[in-house]
């Protein structure tokens, strides 16, 4: 893992940090549009299998090894975490939640690492700051979703929020999952298996929920299809491709600053190209979750540099 950070030049860190910062902070906006006119899994699961296609011929070609089994067997349970659990929480909860709240709800990513961490045999019971970062990041939520009495009419629907919130639990042990099993060396051929497997995972859950009989290609609108094609480029080829490059190359508490970082694109993009609603209360309850994640991420990053 040293070795891959000296053979990473800065301006390759930054390029990648930048995706994940602008490009994953704009895919909630074009998720938006794409379930408009596409249902959500069977969406999901047609952007997954073209990218992680190309990505697994691009890495074979580029002389990766053939997979074993295990490495498929690991790589689908990964996808199944991190793509049909946490993606296909989101694609479905942004049928009813504005795209810039999905992306804070989901931004609570580091609060689930902190839990897992804590549970799993190691025990590494987390700090006083973290523990103050869990509590206030709890607090903005109740401050987003709570009932009116909390500081006025709310606007994500409890539902809508549960699932968003589980969903970033799944990506999580998705996360430690990828990053302890056996997998391939090549991360682009690691990153397409995953891809390969959530994506038929999806569209399996599409099919069982009855999405096939709601999807007509000839109601597709133009803004759901430009939407599919950012998310399959740069959500998928470019973001994700970025985000399991990174967890090789930097530690995963300066790779967790993504997550207070999305939000604020998303709710900016939402707000200025799809006129979702900026209230006090939105703008209160992000700054509070906001300040946790930071808090969290940074706390831990210390603790881990100390132990170190």
């Amino acid at each position: 893992m040293n070795d891959g950070r000296k053979h990473a030049s800065r301006a390759q860190i930054l390029a990648a940090f930048a995706s994940i910062y602008l490009v994953w902070g704009s895919t909630y906006l074009a998720i938006r549009y794409a379930v408009e006119t596409i249902p959500p899994f069977l969406m999901g699961g047609i952007r997954f299998l073209i990218s992680g296609a190309m990505l697994y011929a691009w890495a074979r070609s580029r002389g990766a090894s053939r997979p074993t089994r295990l490495h498929w067997r690991n790589a689908i349970i990964a996808g199944a975490f991190l793509l049909l659990g946490g993606n296909g929480a989101v694609v479905w909860a942004e049928q009813f939640v504005p795209s810039g709240l999905t992306a804070l709800l989901v931004s609570i990513l580091p609060f689930w690492l902190v839990i897992i961490e804590w549970v799993r045999p190691a025990r590494r019971r987390p700090s006083s700051a973290v523990l103050g970062g869990l509590i206030l990041g709890f607090i903005g939520i109740i401050v987003l979703v709570g009932p009116a009495e909390v500081g006025g009419h709310g606007v994500v629907s409890p539902l809508g929020a549960l699932v968003l919130i589980l969903g970033s639990l799944s990506w999580a042990i998705g996360s430690f999952w990828s990053r302890d099993a056996e997998l391939p060396e090549s991360g682009l051929l690691t990153t397409g298996m995953e891809m390969l497997g959530g994506g038929v995972l999806l569209l399996i859950v599409g099919a069982v929920t009855g999405e096939l009989s709601q999807f007509h290609i000839h109601r597709i609108s133009n803004a759901s299809a430009v939407g599919l094609i950012y998310l399959i480029t740069f959500g998928s080829l470019i973001g994700f491709t970025s985000y399991i490059w990174l967890l090789d190359k930097v530690s995963p508490a300066r790779l967790g600053t993504y997550a207070y970082v999305n939000p604020i694109v998303a709710v900016l993009l939402g707000w200025a190209i799809a006129g979702e609603t900026l209230s006090v209360r939105t703008g209160i309850a992000a700054a509070i979750v906001i300040c946790a994640v930071a808090l969290i991420t940074t706390a831990r990053s210390t603790a881990t540099a100390h132990s170190g």
